[in-house]
């Protein structure tokens, strides 16, 4: 155990890099450190991540397992030699009896911890066991549900019929109740949303286990499939998290689409849900219709998927087909299962922001947090960590609260009411920084443009709120739920105020809402209708931006990120033309703070990735700046699996003409320089069968260098050697793009004569530069026309480069600001770049049409196995003839 693992269990006859792969994770887990592993995608990177974690999860287990076997052996032996001696021992001073005495205690609660917690093991082991093979037991219970099930149905037809009552009455349940003090301790967490006697029950300590996450589910589905296909997938117990909108099987509920009114029904339900076991308990159920429950959460039957969970490896559309037949909640069943589970796999989100983690029941003390495809780490953080705040959602915030306040203020306890006096103070404030004023319309409200950065303080000052405790509003937002309260009552955003429409459901309980409704509608008569512009003349686009999610839920998220750090954070006032498109910004300068947390609780963090480079900054920026030491870090990175003559990286410093490819901002939109790009790729086109794929730097260049080409008719001419496709402006055409891509390129392939593939013109950083696989056919040559440097001129750019210059240390003379963009350069290429060559016996070249990429300190950015091959051409003559070569030693090899 102290030298590591040299064998490790695999599906098949593992590559040289894959063990190295798995030795160095094993180590890095092992020894408790933080591991950045580099390996290119079609090197089964996610294979060696599974067997090598899941080999020192066994081996670890077993230790444990072991220890704690000598240790009770040793402490048994203790207790009875210590008998032994005390019986012949004299008691005649005092002092000695009470050593052995406290002693013996000690060794007998050390014995008897270690028994409970053998005990335990055995009993989740046991229990692991009678789940895999208790077949008869889950049909029996899925029998019972489908019963429930009905029975549900008919209850739901007979609450129709119930009449309506008064809205006073239906009201109650909007009150907040009464706050009790601002340093109280919290309640107890629950898994559940209700507080259900049963389901304490079902709540386990936290094993040791392995959590694994990603950028999306379709990548974290894929890892579920990869674990299914290990050696480990009989013997692992796997959960997968995933959010409501994913999860849910309550049609009802689904219908609703917007994630936010997906949560906020759900916990309605729950608390249904409780308010019912109360009444059942003997509590007086107060006068108003049938609250709806959720026929899915129910304590036997979430146990009983939970169980199906731990006994089976499923990924995401597993668990809702099995949510339907067991008819259980698939959302909840998950989080029970976390406790036990020894890999967890979930997105980004629940491990890296708190609040998330704590509401997904995730604990990381001791535990071991793998960061898959974590090229973006640094952005993702900041991203997670970062709001915005429009004057639209701030003036329908103001409303709502405002209303809420003055209907119910003769029942709100006196702390209620002061709390949301301060809420209102604050949100008066931030709407006074736009230039605007509360209680207008916020659409016809001018304000002077321009653009402030401001630190956290400087922001409390100008808004004149720095007066405010925001730690206590926060906690007053936490523990009194009035977000939630509130956030379901607006749905449009209109005319001179707030119209709030209900949803519309044939659920009768929706009448509990109309009196709060009609309240909050009279805003339109309590305010000037002038200068209100017609439906006609409104913009939509505006009106659903601005309340896409609930307003308070925002301003909530607004106040808590200006409980930062005064350096960690900037908040940016963006005035533009009016109030309703204005907005307040807080931009996390300072990402580190954040992931130290992370990696202070975990045993071990591993950070993984197909494109690492540049690491140095990496580390300077999100692990030293957290407190990481050099000695708790490990590197690891693998070349490629494919052979080195399978790839043909060049570097086109000139065109077929003599002209410079310069794509500096300055020169790109020169008609010589469209005009030789349209040459180079006419000259790719006529060598590269198959698929290529060109990237542009960026979507308005795309638009500019297309338009140039078709008036000039170089696109006519690329036209005619292969087909062009286009990046699609929906992110839900992608698909359908690249099936009909792929299969112009098939038929190609099939007819001798005509075109010779297809030409995919594409954008860096765009919905095609990442996740997508162009393998084999697709992608036989990858184009990249400039380089993606992002807007210099941007004002929180130019303020994360002025932190980072103040905050670290400058490397080679070069300051830590023009890194960062060099870097987000070089990322976005690498990732474009690595879209093809996907498993070891695919072939491509790799055209980076810039002399910049020339330069040292570029192409020491991009990935080993790519820059050790790369070649760089000053005339176009010799980069041509080396890339029809290549395709005509691969055409003749496999003739």
């Amino acid at each position: 155990m102290e030298n590591g693992r040299t064998q490790f269990p695999f599906p098949y006859q593992p590559y040289n890099i894959q063990e190295q792969f798995m030795r160095s994770l094993y180590n890095v887990l092992d020894q408790g450190k933080v591991g950045i592993f580099e390996s290119p995608t079609g090197t089964g990177k996610s294979l060696s991540l599974i067997c090598g974690a899941l080999s020192w999860l066994t081996d670890y287990e077993d230790r444990k397992r072991q220890e704690t076997a000598a240790l009770l052996q040793e402490g048994e032996a203790a207790l009875s030699t210590s008998a032994t001696q005390s019986s012949t021992a004299s008691s005649s001073a005092e002092p000695d009896w009470i050593t052995d005495f406290v002693q013996k205690k000690a060794e007998r609660d050390l014995v008897s911890k270690l028994k409970e917690e053998d005990l335990k093991r055995k009993k989740r082991e046991e229990r692991l066991e009678m789940i895999r093979n208790n077949v008869q037991l889950k049909y029996a219970i899925k029998r019972k549900n489908c019963e429930e099930d009905e029975a549900y149905k008919l209850l739901q037809l007979s609450k129709e019929e119930q009449v309506k009552e008064p809205a006073d009455q239906e009201d109650e349940e909007l009150i907040l109740a009464e706050y009790e003090s601002d340093d109280e301790s919290k309640s107890k967490s629950r898994f559940l949303g209700a507080e259900d006697d049963e389901d304490d029950e079902l709540v386990e300590e936290h094993v040791t286990k392995i959590y694994y996450c990603s950028r999306t589910h379709s990548q974290l589905a894929q890892f579920v499939h990869e674990v299914q296909k290990s050696p480990f997938s009989k013997d692992i117990s796997l959960v997968t998290l995933g959010s409501r909108q994913n999860l849910c099987i309550n049609e009802e509920v689904r219908r609703l689409g917007s994630i936010q009114h997906i949560n906020d029904r759900c916990l309605e339900m729950q608390k249904n849900k409780h308010d019912k076991q109360h009444q059942e308990e003997g509590v007086k159920r107060k006068r108003g219709p049938a609250k709806t429950v959720c026929p899915y959460n129910k304590a036997s039957a979430l146990q009983q998927m939970r169980n199906e969970v731990l006994g089976t490896v499923h990924d995401i559309e597993q668990l809702l087909k099995l949510g339907k037949e067991a008819h259980s909640c698939p959302y909840y069943a998950t989080r029970l299962a976390v406790p036990p589970a020894q890999l967890v796999v979930l997105p980004y989100q629940m491990v890296l922001h708190e609040a998330t983690r704590k509401a997904a029941g995730v604990q990381l003390k001791g535990q071991v947090v793998i960061i898959d495809e974590a090229h973006n780490l640094s952005d993702t953080l900041s991203c997670i960590h970062s709001t915005e705040l429009t004057g639209g959602q701030l003036c329908c915030a103001q409303s709502q609260l405002a209303q809420y306040s003055d209907r119910y203020k003769s029942r709100l306890k006196a702390k209620n009411l002061m709390y949301i006096k301060q809420i209102l103070f604050v949100i008066e404030g931030l709407v006074r920084v736009l230039g605007g004023k509360v209680g207008q319309n916020p659409q016809s409200q001018t304000t002077q443009a321009g653009t402030d950065m401001l630190t956290i303080n400087n922001f409390l000052f100008k808004a004149q709120i720095d007066n405010i405790n925001l730690f206590k509003l926060q906690r007053y937002f936490e523990k009194s739920m009035i977000s939630r309260k509130l956030g379901g009552f607006v749905e449009t955003y209109a005319g001179s105020g707030v119209t709030l429409h209900t949803p519309s459901s044939s659920n009768k309980e929706n009448r509990r809402t109309e009196g709060l409704n009609r309240y909050l509608q009279t805003l339109q008569s309590n305010q000037s209708s002038a200068a209100v512009p017609s439906a006609d003349q409104q913009e939509p686009v505006e009106a659903h931006r601005v309340l896409s999610a609930s307003p308070m839920m925002q301003v909530e998220a607004f106040f808590m990120a200006l409980t930062n750090s005064n350096t960690d954070g900037r908040v940016v006032v963006h005035r533009q033309g009016t109030l309703s498109q204005s907005s307040v910004k807080f931009l996390l300068l300072n990402p580190a703070v954040h992931f130290a947390q992370v990696l202070k609780e975990c045993r071990a963090v591993v950070i993984a990735g197909g494109t690492m480079q540049p690491v140095s900054d990496f580390k300077q920026e999100l692990l030293f700046s957290a407190g990481v030491t050099e000695e708790r870090i490990t590197e690891f990175s693998c070349g490629h699996v494919i052979p080195p003559e399978n790839v043909l990286p060049l570097v086109l410093c000139c065109g077929p003409s003599g002209q410079e490819l310069d794509f500096t901002f300055q020169n790109r939109d020169s008609p010589r320089m469209m005009d030789e790009t349209g040459r180079i790729l006419s000259n790719i086109c006529n060598v590269v069968p198959g698929g290529v794929v060109c990237f542009f730097p960026s979507y308005e260049y795309s638009r500019q260098i297309i338009s140039h080409w078709e008036a000039s008719g170089a696109l006519t001419r690329l036209a005619n050697k292969k087909k062009i496709f286009q990046e699609p402006k929906k992110a839900n055409q992608v698909e359908q793009v690249l099936s009909e891509f792929s299969r112009c390129i098939q038929r190609c392939a099939l007819d001798s004569g005509g075109l010779t593939g297809a030409l995919l013109f594409s954008v860096v950083g765009g919905k095609m530069s990442e996740g997508i696989n162009f393998s084999d056919d697709l992608g036989r040559c990858v184009v990249m026309v400039g380089m993606p440097y992002p807007n210099i001129k941007s004002p929180e750019l130019q303020e994360k480069m002025s932190y980072l210059d103040k905050h670290l240390p400058h490397s080679q003379g070069r300051r830590p600001g023009q890194a960062l963009i060099e870097n987000l350069c070089m990322k976005a290429v690498n990732q474009s770049i690595g879209r093809a060559i996907r498993h070891r016996g695919d072939y491509s070249s790799i055209v980076l049409c810039d002399r910049r990429y020339s330069r040292s300190a570029t192409l020491s950015k991009l990935p080993t196995w790519i820059k050790d091959r790369t070649s760089t051409h000053t005339t176009f003559g010799p980069a041509f003839g080396a890339l029809r070569k290549f395709f005509l030693q691969k055409k003749q090899k496999h003739m």
